[in-house]
């Protein structure tokens, strides 16, 4: 299994901060998110990691290098003319993810999630990691029941930005802008995309008020 980080945004709900440093480097108690993810997607025994380059990317490249320091090797996809979203970025990248299963973590997020390489059971397409509803996002974004995202109103959790998928969720796509979730929507419809509901840590450092909450927090 490989692993992707998404790691093109431009972070403008934290300027003035990202005006200067990407999103992802970004440091809690002296550590760029980025080096969590990719410490904890080491851990899981995943070496092979694409990082999809936007704003300010060179930066990324140039602290991470090939990934040897954190002993992973690390593949480069370049958005810089171009930035595709969360899901563009992904369709863009397969190439570099092959046909297995693969990870994919937002770099704006802190948690201590143990990622863990994972059999996609078929006929599923997406597993989603799925959490309690931020104050930010009170409405959730999906339903979840038995084990399943669903397209439905109740039990509604929000997507945490950490999932596993196969290349068949992103066949025949475009490389446009696309969101993950506009790709996602159709295959939760068809029953599509397993889940589960994590209920440790997890913050979505999308401003620096709840960058300070991570600050707080450590892990």
């Amino acid at each position: 299994m490989k692993a992707m980080i998404l790691a093109a945004g431009r972070g403008s709900r934290m300027r003035p901060l990202t005006a200067r440093i990407p999103k992802a480097l970004v440091e809690i108690n002296n550590t760029p998110l980025i080096a969590y993810h990719l410490m904890r997607i080491r851990d899981a025994g995943i070496v092979e990691v694409v990082i999809n380059l936007g704003h300010l990317g060179e930066m990324i490249r140039e602290a991470l290098k090939d990934g040897s320091d954190y002993g992973v090797n690390i593949s480069y996809s370049d958005e810089s003319s171009h930035i595709l979203g969360t899901g563009g970025g992904i369709v863009k990248a397969l190439p570099l993810l092959g046909d297995t299963p693969f990870f994919v973590v937002n770099a704006d997020v802190y948690t201590d999630y143990a990622i863990r390489p994972l059999a996609i059971q078929a006929p599923c397409q997406a597993h989603l990691v799925m959490v309690d509803n931020p104050e930010h996002n009170r409405a959730g974004d999906f339903g979840f029941s038995d084990g399943f995202v669903a397209d439905c109103s109740q039990m509604k959790l929000t997507f945490a930005g950490l999932g596993y998928y196969t290349t068949d969720l992103f066949a025949r796509l475009p490389q446009r802008q696309l969101s993950l979730v506009e790709i996602l929507r159709p295959a939760v419809a068809a029953g599509l995309v397993s889940g589960e509901h994590y209920q440790g840590e997890w913050i979505d450092v999308g401003t620096i008020e709840r960058l300070n909450v991570a600050q707080a927090t450590g892990l």
